[in-house]
């Protein structure tokens, strides 16, 4: 474990966790052996990340999630307080299935809002976003926009958390970034930057609220 790695004194960190410089976990927490977890993530009070669980560079975890075996967290992805992810559809208490864990990816950039609850054996798309208290069943494109119970794609997010309005043409301009989208039936890309590319410095501290960027 690299020693930058800032640990607050009631986590628990067993022995042959693997995580990254930078990372910083907080109250309570418990990172099992035999999980990953990269740099510069951010562990919120009451987090669990177990065993053959995987986060990738700068995830950030709020308060009270539970990231179980199975579930691979792609870079920069953002879970919001007190999501629910599962590992197993038909769990019974007298039924062992630790060897019948579902995978759950959660590509990169994604958001998981406030007490969605993601079933497992599902794809969350990169920079996704999934509205607080939804309840995801399936697979998620990517910059998908999803609401409700059970959860139903209404529209598209840029990378920048901010509703996509489409023209006649199928483009779309992000009001902060001002980077363009283009879409495929559900399918979205942005035109002007890789989806595997960081955000340049200058576009990656918000100055502007939501509202105030409402189109």
């Amino acid at each position: 474990m690299s020693i930058s790695v800032k640990i607050h004194p009631s986590a628990v960190i067993d022995e042959g966790a693997s995580i990254g410089s930078g990372t910083s976990i907080w109250h309570f927490s418990h990172v099992c052996s035999g999980a990953l977890i990269g740099e510069k993530c951010s562990l919120g009070q009451n987090v669990l990340v177990a065993d053959n669980a995987t986060l990738g560079n700068g995830v950030k975890v709020q308060n009270n999630v539970a990231i179980y075996g199975g579930v691979t967290v792609e870079d920069e992805a953002f879970l919001g307080p007190s999501c629910v992810l599962t590992n197993v559809t038909n769990p019974r208490s007298q039924v062992s299935r630790r060897s019948l864990y579902e995978k759950t990816l959660i590509r990169r950039g994604a958001t998981i809002g406030a007490n969605a609850t993601i079933v497992c054996g599902v794809t969350l798309g990169r920079y996704c976003f999934i509205g607080a208290g939804a309840v995801v069943t399936k697979d998620v494109c990517d910059y998908g926009l999803v609401l409700g119970t059970p959860g139903k794609l209404i529209g598209h997010m840029s990378r920048h958390g901010h509703r996509l309005n489409f023209g006649e043409n199928n483009q779309a301009t992000c009001p902060e970034s001002n980077y363009n989208y283009e879409r495929t039936g559900d399918s979205v890309r942005c035109l002007d930057l890789d989806e595997e590319s960081a955000l340049p410095p200058e576009l990656s501290t918000g100055t502007l609220t939501y509202d105030s960027l409402k189109q």
